[in-house]
């Protein structure tokens, strides 16, 4: 029986070619794990909570440029990061290309990141997205629509995940990065639906799954600093 395409972002069809790479994110994976535990001290709480199986989005706060690959190295399952385009120069952006991450233009409405942000979730697969944007106190103070649009039009659950003490102090030998050794705490949170039930996909159903997950996601990093102390 001939199998259609899927559909994409605007109703595109979605190659597999254009969807990240399933093993590549394990191998990432794989990597993080050795290079998170070796470097630092990880403090993992809530892993259980991720869901094993299906469409999973990750909230992450982001404060520090090791967010990405901490939460990467100890999530129980292996995930595709939206990262800036920036990131994607030389031998590291092909690195990251091949370890399943989404290059993004943040300047524009990128509908190749957006295809395959889409395609990952279409495959059962886990998409982590930071809301903010941009890295800054970490606090989920103010959120892009983005993350409304993948968790209601992919039908994902969004995991909140807090990542504290990455920006608490910088190393003595690469000051861009936390002390070696130093803990780091990643606390995953209970799974959310964005959506109303509705299935709304209007800007007015978007900018009111936003104001829910932005709730959702402030109580989930208030619990997680009364958890660890920080």
């Amino acid at each position: 029986m001939r199998r259609h395409p899927r559909r994409g972002e605007a109703g595109r069809a979605v190659s597999p070619e254009s969807v990240p790479s399933e093993k590549g994110a394990e191998v990432g994976r794989r990597i993080g794990v050795g290079l998170m535990y070796g470097l630092w001290r990880p403090r993992v709480l809530g892993a259980w909570k991720v869901p094993a199986s299906g469409p999973v989005i990750f909230a992450v706060n982001h404060s520090h440029i090791v967010d990405g690959p901490m939460v990467i190295g100890v999530a129980p399952r292996a995930s595709h990061f939206l990262v800036k385009k920036e990131a994607f120069i030389g031998p590291l952006g092909r690195f990251m290309t091949r370890v399943g991450q989404i290059e993004v233009d943040r300047a524009t409405a990128d509908r190749t990141a957006i295809t395959r942000a889409l395609g990952v979730l279409e495959n059962g697969g886990v998409l982590g997205i930071f809301p903010e944007g941009t890295r800054g106190e970490g606090d989920f103070a103010a959120l892009r629509a983005g993350l409304a649009y993948f968790a209601v039009r992919g039908g994902a659950p969004i995991v909140p995940v807090a990542v504290l003490g990455s920006s608490e102090k910088r190393g003595r030998l690469i000051k861009a990065l936390p002390p070696l050794r130093s803990r780091v705490d990643v606390v995953f949170g209970d799974p959310f639906e964005a959506g109303d039930g509705s299935g709304r996909r209007t800007r007015k159903a978007l900018d009111e799954a936003t104001e829910r997950i932005q709730k959702h996601l402030a109580a989930h990093l208030e619990n997680a600093r009364r958890l660890t102390g920080r």
